[in-house]
């Protein structure tokens, strides 16, 4: 189990896709093409063995269950990007029992998939990909592929050639074999403790097979008819587990019952039946029709401000989603600065904004000038004609004059102007909030804790607060927790059980923290206290960020002491110095941002963290990290860290606006090496309105 360092709820997988698909269409739409868009037994867009080339639609999210004797198959599935597919999953062995496990309990096997697409479908030309099944790990199931599918009318036909698990019946000699000889042999994928690490030299190697099938379009808009022709031939299955095939041909139906779920069935090799469902929504376009306040309707303006600054300032937090910290007047400037408070989009927050300052001002007033902060550290600012604002709110004819004259810049140290209405500290805010913790995948089965989260924090000042999380146990099944890894580092992370174990309540976090701007493009942060539910300690942070630049660069700094598994005041002996420089690059290609981060780790080992992620338009960040440190085979099984993760804005979930973000992450496996210090608090994510991100968009869209 690895924990988030968000302050946001954890959600577990099966979670998520139950959360994600309450938020679209409870009712299958008869106009959405059924044809090539099913998850097949292994996860993944397919038949039901086999692969096809067919892509989810960008942002794409499955889960998918499927049973097929002696295997259950549990996959997680993502399109992060129109040509690539990823996902993972868990394959469990019904007849193979866990080699580690306390107590008679099936195999379970973890892999991780990759289909590329290498040119899309025409008049003429079939869709074609490229993918891997089972990269990594022990490759039990490790198989690779090239595919193409082309649709006519209502069938989808999909032919393609497999190698490895895909390849087993050998119809014929592998064709690569004619480049190099190379990959006449398939050398077969790490096992044991090197298990995570990928053979590179088995890839496309060994026998090679035929795979196919058609897809079937009926009258009845949610049945969709399977004719597949498996590469298989079970008589190589992993750990001497063959099984008996009498037909090469498979048949299956996929029962779209709405447009999140779908039922599966098929009679497989001949003599097996299949059942399996899947949960699937889109992270791209997930949203929810919101009841905020209204826009206040744009009103004569009074001769003169009545002085009642302290009114405006509650107005502009409740509709526009501003906490101020303090009004100025400059000349014929009215300049409001805050922090945002409710609305993802600072587009919307000044537009409401500036129909409320219109409302309550004189004449005088030219221009709007809003100064965004965060914890007291400048951003930027917007600069609004007023004129022009109030024309566009009452005509969208006068909407591209107004954007046209609206500017936004970085924000310099500006103390001019007469201090109208300086607000006091937010002072005391908290929330109660569910968390699932679980772990699935290790030798004690499925492991998890329900909890109630308790967090508070209490603004000291712009610059200062204290905050902190308590953790209450509603529901669990941690007594099934036995099994502690193999390690030669420091367990800094493999006592993990023992912390969820030891109480039903304990402080997940309590610490200081304050912040500091050392230049128009630096800024600092510094905290201590209870860290997280394992470290307490003190660090502090710098970052170097340019406004509204791609690059930026950071150095978190840290001293941490290993806290007792009651999760209170205690410490354990452990003590070590941990910290990273990180340098951060937002592409111009498919708003992807990539991070590099270099140092030493909570075990004492020394490496890098490479994390690549996308933020859709909805919001929702999809990413995955891998890190890679000299702790070698002291690492154990699974050979490096890694893992996936999924940051959702609960916007997109609730009917009120809300800055809040959920976080979701998977690893295959908690491990001592590659650990990092869960901090509370980031600076980049901190500083992210540093970005325009999508600023303008957002203008142009709340004009039409």
């Amino acid at each position: 189990m690895k924990r988030s360092a968000s302050r946001s709820p954890r959600l577990a997988p099966l979670t998520l896709a139950t959360a994600l698909g309450m938020a679209m269409p409870a009712l299958a739409d008869p106009g959405q093409p059924r044809l090539g868009s099913g998850q097949g037994d292994f996860g993944g867009v397919g038949l039901m063995q086999t692969p096809t080339a067919r892509m989810a639609p960008l942002g794409g999210f499955a889960f998918s269950l499927s049973r097929t004797a002696p295997y259950r198959r549990y996959g997680l599935f993502f399109q992060p990007a129109e040509w690539l597919e990823a996902g993972f999953r868990y394959v469990e062995v019904e007849n193979r029992r866990y080699l580690a496990a306390t107590d008679d309990r099936n195999n379970l096997d973890k892999g991780i998939d990759f289909k590329l697409r290498l040119r899309e479908e025409d008049r003429y030309w079939p869709q074609v990909a490229v993918g891997a099944r089972d990269i990594g790990g022990t490759g039990l199931f490790a198989g690779e592929y090239l595919v193409a599918s082309k649709r006519w009318h209502n069938f989808d036909v999909s032919l393609g050639i497999g190698w490895g698990y895909l390849g087993n019946q050998e119809d014929f000699t592998n064709p690569l074999a004619q480049l190099h000889e190379g990959f006449e042999r398939r050398s077969g994928f790490s096992s044991g403790d090197d298990g995570g690490s990928v053979n590179l030299g088995s890839l496309f190697s060994g026998r090679s097979a035929l795979f196919g099938g058609i897809e079937y379009q009926t009258p009845w808009d949610a049945l969709v008819l399977q004719l597949e022709l498996e590469g298989n031939d079970y008589q190589h299955e992993p750990q001497q587990n063959d099984q008996s095939q009498d037909s090469r041909l498979n048949l299956g139906a996929r029962l779209r019952l709405t447009d999140t779920i779908e039922l599966k069935a098929g009679w497989q090799r001949g003599n097996t039946a299949m059942l399996g469902i899947s949960l699937s929504t889109n992270l791209a376009s997930v949203s929810q029709a919101k009841r905020d306040p209204p826009p206040v309707d744009v009103a004569a303006p009074p001769a003169r401000h009545t002085g009642d600054w302290d009114g405006l300032s509650r107005e502009l937090d409740a509709n526009a989603g501003i906490g101020v910290y303090r009004i100025r007047q400059d000349g014929a400037s009215l300049i409001v600065e805050g922090e945002p408070t409710r609305y993802r989009s600072l587009a919307e927050s000044e537009q409401r904004a500036g129909r409320l300052l219109h409302n309550h001002l004189g004449s005088d007033v030219e221009t709007f000038r809003f100064r965004w902060h965060e914890r007291g550290m400048a951003l930027r600012e917007s600069v609004h004609e007023r004129d022009a604002l109030v024309a566009a709110a009452v005509s969208s004819e006068a909407s591209v004059a107004y954007r046209h004259g609206l500017y936004t810049h970085a924000m310099l140290a500006d103390d001019r102007g007469d201090v109208l209405h300086d607000a006091p500290p937010r002072g005391l805010s908290y929330r109660l909030e569910p968390q699932l913790e679980q772990n699935f995948g290790g030798p004690d089965g499925y492991l998890y804790r329900l909890s109630a989260n308790l967090d508070g924090e209490y603004r000291l000042g712009t610059r200062h607060w204290l905050s902190g999380t308590l953790s209450y146990t509603l529901a669990d099944n941690l007594g099934k927790y036995r099994y502690l890894g193999p390690s030669d580092l420091p367990r800094v992370r493999t006592h993990v059980g023992d912390y969820l174990a030891e109480t039903d309540i304990g402080i997940s976090n309590l610490q200081y923290t304050g912040t500091a701007q050392l230049g128009n493009d630096w800024y600092a942060l510094g905290y201590g206290g209870l860290l997280e539910s394992m470290f307490a300690g003190a660090g502090a942070e710098l970052l170097y960020r340019p406004f509204n630049s791609d690059v930026a660069l950071g150095l978190d700094v840290n001293w941490v002491k290993q806290r007792d598994f009651d999760q209170r005041f205690a410490m354990r002996d452990y003590s070590t110095w941990t910290g990273h420089l990180t340098g951060y690059w937002q592409t111009d290609y498919e708003d992807v941002l990539a991070k590099i981060s270099v140092g030493r780790y909570l075990a004492g080992d020394l490496g890098a963290t490479f994390d690549v992620s996308r933020e859709f338009d909805s919001g929702v960040r999809l990413g995955g990290w891998a890190t890679f440190t000299d702790a070698g085979s002291d690492f154990g099984e699974g050979s490096f860290d890694k893992g996936i993760y999924l940051s959702l804005p609960l916007d997109a979930f609730f009917v009120h606006s809300t800055r809040q973000r959920a976080q979701l992450s998977w690893s295959p496996l908690t491990r001592d090496g590659g650990a990092r210090l869960a901090r509370r608090e980031s600076l980049y994510d901190l500083t992210e309105e540093r970005s325009m991100g999508r600023y303008w968009e957002d203008q142009a869209a709340l004009m039409r």
